[in-house]
């Protein structure tokens, strides 16, 4: 067997297996960790137990397994077995099983102890997969609080590993440089005069016919590799064959784009970033890079999507051109200029910071501990945890208190999705036919697909029904459900079954021909053509989330109202709002029936209470914004200083004072103060100066005003006031003549801030603007002097003002004194 560069590390990881529960190898793509160390561990580690290989792909996956197997002489299913969604296939006699990450999540949760299981690898971890970092985070808990013996090795192709050093101080890391040959690069950024994909199309094919061997191009998306392969095909040169290569293909299509091409033949592959580490495409060398990829942004206000299209990362780039030089010396063609790569961030965002949780969040909760609890390589984020939580409390899964409720204990126990696992465990005793038709429906919506020009949702699943994944899938979650799967659906269940997976994206017509607004409080637009778009409700399946604006629809399905309230009626509440009418001048209250934030139907109330009122005047506040209250000069002062404390780093213990903080914490300081109040008028006359104070507090408020007063006593012993503002040094303003006598700089604080003067002329112009005192009295003041003295000559004008007496007076007056 040919040497490979892992084989350099495997005897210090197999002896480091007994002393080192967690182990980090760095190591790039084509090293043969995702092979050749799987094999070795099999054949010369003793250790009793199981080994898992998490792959982040099922497509790596379901090849990995492949090749191990065929590598033993095997089927899969002996030695080596294969765990994915849809697909299993293991026997008492499997010693290592390759398995994709949310299926080593699901065996966490079924068996925490994870009996039988020795040694946990963790491939492709620099992808940073959401179940990636919650597989470590879990697999982390379940060695430290159940299983010292488990072991860990996470394996990343990136060679930079220090934060994930950093994340595991304690592990064994190793690292290979790998193996690869020279790799010549060449720039050509595409003209935008040339539709797009036409420039990649011609790019490619004249930096193939340049050189030999098979290609790979680095696309975007598959709408990406439709256009560039309509471009390119029929202009191929007749020994180059074309194939696809992304998730969505069959197993029969996917194989033929990795395999070598045949004899004499060279191919081209049109591929995703899935092609970057994850899979060895056989016989590469060359390489072609649009530079580009499509990712999925998360946006936590509106619960929606949005599939961004931008550049590469550095390491990504490093790594597609890698492919290049596995084989023999390459060649690499990035469709973009130098300066450009040069650029280019250098890692990526870790897809826990940017993209949904509400399957993570259901999955710690389901583990029994808070977020804050797990160890994390990167902390989900405060903002997209709550939106995930209150998804998860809204399909009725988990309660105020974040527990699972009875409805997520059976949805929890769903190898499916939170919003399709919710649905189905609503529909769990109902008959084998509405069975059959939501396992049909969370078969599609647990990947969406779309054809044709039609947005139905029932045309959509239709032909969905004839492809070979989503007959799996059905057929899976119909054994999970425990029925046989009928080969049709029943199209009048499907808008409440779509509802109990989308109720935030129930929406109704506003109007105009195809807009729509969502339960969630999100516009959204259907094609007008659509007959869809003339509906009053619809139920929204399948949604991404626009730049600006609406979000676009692709599927949709009409909805009954009144049959909704009837199955689901606690999807519907009546709260009582009051608002501030602007128009009218007047607070408007109603009480509303609403189903999430559309309001159906509004009756007038007529009676409020105080609290209501105090509310609908604070309404009244945050839509005329902060300045409409009666800020007086001592109540402006005092905000002023208290945010030129906060500015300067005082260490004075005040809240949040932007104009926006004050407006989201109005119930806090405002509302004790508005209690009886009824009219706009009366907070009109709202001295709001001891309102702040009380907000401070007696103590806070009197080292404020011992820190930053408003007024200073100069020499002569008069009392100026200061001007404050939080970007610049506070200003006196005072004459020159009644600062005689003051050396230094005065300073506010305790020293920590110094006084910025501003000298005045006797007739009370500016002469000079310091805040060193002491520099301008020895420096620039003799040509002040010198001036001033013919201008003015009966006022005092001393050779050593910062010795001399301060005074208000004139020269005779002074002397009289």
């Amino acid at each position: 067997m040919s040497q490979l560069p892992i084989d350099t590390v495997i005897p210090d990881l197999i002896a480091g297996l007994s002393t080192h529960p967690q182990i980090i190898v760095s190591a790039p793509p084509g090293a043969g960790k995702s092979t050749r160390l799987p094999l070795a561990l099999l054949e010369q580690t003793t250790r009793e137990g199981k080994i898992v290989l998490l792959e982040p792909r099922r497509l790596a996956a379901r090849n990995i397994a492949r090749f191990l197997a065929h590598h033993l002489n095997e089927p899969i299913g002996q030695t080596v077995g294969l765990r994915m969604r849809g697909e299993t296939k293991v026997s008492a006699n499997t010693r290592l099983e390759v398995v994709t990450e949310g299926v080593m999540t699901r065996l966490l949760q079924t068996d925490p102890m994870l009996d039988g299981v020795n040694l946990i690898l963790f491939d492709e971890f620099h992808e940073r997969s959401l179940h990636a970092d919650l597989a470590l985070a879990l697999s982390l808990d379940c060695q430290a609080g159940l299983r010292d013996d488990l072991r860990l090795v996470v394996m990343s192709a990136t060679l930079d590993n220090q934060a994930l050093c950093q994340y595991l101080p304690n592990a064994l890391t190793l690292a290979t440089e790998g193996r690869s040959f020279p790799i010549h690069y060449q720039y050509h950024p595409l003209s935008r005069h040339t539709p797009w994909a036409s420039a990649v199309a011609s790019a490619s094919l004249d930096f193939m016919a340049q050189h030999s061997g098979s290609a790979l191009l680095f696309l975007p998306g598959m709408s990406a590799i439709r256009q560039v392969h309509e471009a390119i095909k029929g202009r191929l040169a007749n020994d180059m064959d074309l194939h696809l290569l992304h998730g969505s293909l069959d197993i029969s299509a996917q194989q033929a784009a990795i395999y070598p091409a045949p004899a004499g033949m060279r191919k081209l592959v049109l591929t995703t970033n899935i092609a970057e580490t994850s899979l060895t495409i056989e016989g590469i060398q060359l390489v072609i890079d649009a530079g580009l990829e499509r990712m999925i942004m998360h946006q936590a206000q509106t619960g929606l999507d949005k599939l961004v299209t931008r550049q590469v990362t550095r390491s990504a780039a490093i790594q597609r051109a890698g492919r290049a030089g596995r084989l023999a010396h390459g060649h690499c063609l990035r469709l973009y200029s130098e300066e450009q790569f040069q650029r280019l961030p250098v890692a990526p965002t870790a897809p826990i910071l940017r993209e949904d949780l509400t399957d993570l969040a259901l999955n710690v909760i389901q583990w029994g501990c808070d977020v804050k609890d797990l160890h994390w390589l990167d902390v989900p984020p405060t903002k997209h945890w709550q939106a995930a939580c209150l998804r998860l409390t809204q399909l009725g899964l988990i309660d105020a208190r974040h527990g699972l409720t009875t409805l997520g204990q059976h949805a929890s126990h769903l190898a499916a999705s939170p919003r399709t696992a919710a649905m189905l465990a609503r529909v769990e005793k109902a008959d084998t036919s509405t069975l059959s038709t939501a396992c049909w429906l969370a078969a599609w919506a647990e990947k969406p697909m779309t054809s044709g020009a039609s947005l139905a949702l029932i045309d959509q699943l239709r032909v969905a029904m004839s492809y070979k994944d989503y007959q799996h899938r059905a057929q899976s979650l119909a054994r999970s459900v425990g029925i046989a799967l009928q080969p049709q659906f029943d199209d009048t269940l499907l808008p409440l079954l779509a509802a109990n997976i989308w109720p935030d994206r129930v929406a109704l017509a506003r109007g105009k021909s195809g807009r729509f607004m969502m339960a969630n409080g999100h516009g959204v637009i259907l094609d007008s053509q659509d007959p869809l778009s003339r509906a009053d409700a619809i139920v929204i399946c399948d949604v991404m989330a626009g730049d600006q604006g609406d979000s676009r629809a692709y599927s949709a399905i009409a909805l009954s109202l009144t049959a909704l309230q009837d199955a689901r009626p606690d999807l519907f509440s009546h709260r009582d709002v009051v608002a501030w009418d602007d128009k009218r001048g007047t607070l408007k209250a109603e009480n509303q029936q609403c189903l999430g934030e559309l309001v159906l139907a509004c009756e007038p109330l007529d009676t409020l209470s105080a609290e209501q009122q105090t509310q609908g005047l604070l309404d009244a506040v945050r839509q005329k914004g902060i300045d409409a209250l009666n800020w007086q000069s001592p109540s402006q002062s005092l905000l002023t200083r208290a945010r030129c404390a906060q500015a300067w780093g005082l260490d004075i213990a005040l809240p949040s004072l932007s104009d926006t903080d004050l407006l989201a914490s109005l119930d806090t300081w405002l509302a004790p103060f508005i209690h009886d109040m009824s009219r706009w008028q009366a907070l009109q006359q709202l001295d709001l100066k001891p309102v702040l104070e009380a907000w401070f507090g007696f103590a806070v408020t009197k080292q404020l005003n011992a820190a930053l007063p408003t007024h200073i006593t100069v020499p002569t012993g008069s009392r100026y006031p200061l001007r404050y503002t939080p970007d610049s040094a506070p200003v006196l303003a005072v004459k020159m003549q009644e600062m005689y006598g003051q050396a230094q700089t005065p300073m506010l604080a305790n020293g920590h801030v110094a006084v910025q003067v501003e000298l005045l002329s006797p007739a009370g112009r500016p002469l000079q603007i310091t805040q060193d005192l002491a520099g301008f009295w020895q420096g620039s003041y003799k040509e002040v002097q010198k001036e001033m003295k013919g201008r003015y000559p009966k006022h005092l004008w001393p050779d050593d003002p910062a010795n001399h007496a301060p005074t208000r007076q004139t020269k005779r007056r002074f002397n009289q004194s």
